[in-house]
């Protein structure tokens, strides 16, 4: 099958596209399921027990795409996949993202036809603890250090690759010049405050304008992830940080079920968690009400919320 310019297509042709739910954090409450200290997910592929976790998560999400009929997009298992850490955990032999790219492919070809409507992108994010920007890169150490999983992600073959849970903007801008040297189309995504500034204090209209100055080619647009839907409304609404770029460039959120700040939900011993229905009608009114084109879930969510989110969408909202 031919993916070349697979997203680009899904996203000009699709009223809405439906993100995939919760991995990482559903795995975690999985009594029979270690995540590796240094690669967190990636490294399940390599044992059955894992391997029939991950792959039961996102089948899930595959099914829910295919029963609504809504082109859907999966993140390869490699949050956490950049060389220092695969070192660490003793996998340098390893392609591991290339493993994990085939390993999600093989699932996306199970589905026949509905596969077609189905985009894989490489995940990569931030160094550091995704919450703390103050442990963010430069722009240059950035570059640097997310070069070789950019690289290894594209020359596995995925459709995209996603840039997500950014707290700043310097590691940001390197790490969009790093996927730009590719050649593939990529996907930016912060975590956003209400106020409609990263963690780090950036408006969200000086971000966007920054990245796209100095990555070329720019992203082909910008997600916020990790963020409920409510600050993720205000933030893009804020009459000082936000503009009408930011509204024409953000195309989607991938939504916590939780209105807490980051700061919150790091020190939270327990999941906070918001009924599916709930969540699914405030997600998918900003297809309709603010025309966001990729929607789907980050904490707090599961197969119950991408189900109440697909219908609503799939209705038409």
């Amino acid at each position: 099958m031919d993916r070349k310019g697979a997203f680009q297509k899904l996203l000009a042709t699709s009223p809405v596209i439906l993100g995939e739910g919760a991995v990482i954090e559903r795995l975690r409450r999985m009594p029979h399921i270690r995540l590796d200290e240094h690669v967190v997910n990636s490294a399940l592929i390599y044992h059955d027990r894992g391997r029939n976790a991950l792959a039961e998560i996102c089948r899930q999400y595959l099914a829910i795409g295919r029963a609504y009929g809504l082109p859907l997009l999966l993140s390869t298992p490699t949050w956490r996949a950049g060389r220092e850490r695969i070192a660490a955990a003793g996998l340098a032999n390893r392609d591991l993202n290339g493993d994990n790219f085939r390993f999600l492919d093989a699932l996306r070809r199970e589905q026949g036809d509905y596969g077609r409507k189905v985009a894989i992108s490489g995940l990569m994010s931030c160094k550091g603890d995704a919450y703390r920007p103050e442990e963010a890169l430069s722009t240059p150490e950035a570059r640097a250090f997310h070069a070789w999983q950019a690289e290894a992600l594209a020359a596995a073959g995925v459709d995209l690759l996603l840039a997500a849970t950014l707290p700043a903007l310097s590691e940001a801008v390197g790490l969009a010049q790093a996927q730009a040297a590719t050649g593939l189309p990529y996907l930016v995504s912060f975590v956003a405050r209400p106020e409609g500034t990263l963690l780090d204090g950036t408006p969200f209209k000086e971000a966007i304008a920054v990245i796209d100055s100095l990555a070329s080619p720019p992203p082909l647009a910008y997600l916020v992830n990790c963020t409920h839907a409510s600050v993720f409304r205000r933030a893009v609404s804020n009459e000082r940080n936000s503009s009408p770029l930011v509204r024409e460039r953000v195309i989607g959120l991938l939504a916590n079920t939780s209105a807490l700040s980051p700061e919150e939900l790091d020190n939270s011993a327990e999941l906070v968690v918001e009924a599916p229905e709930t969540f699914g009608s405030a997600v998918a009114a900003l297809h309709s009400e603010l025309g966001m084109k990729v929607l789907g879930g980050c904490c707090g969510t599961d197969d119950r919320h991408i189900d109440c989110l697909a219908r609503r969408l799939a209705a038409g909202c």
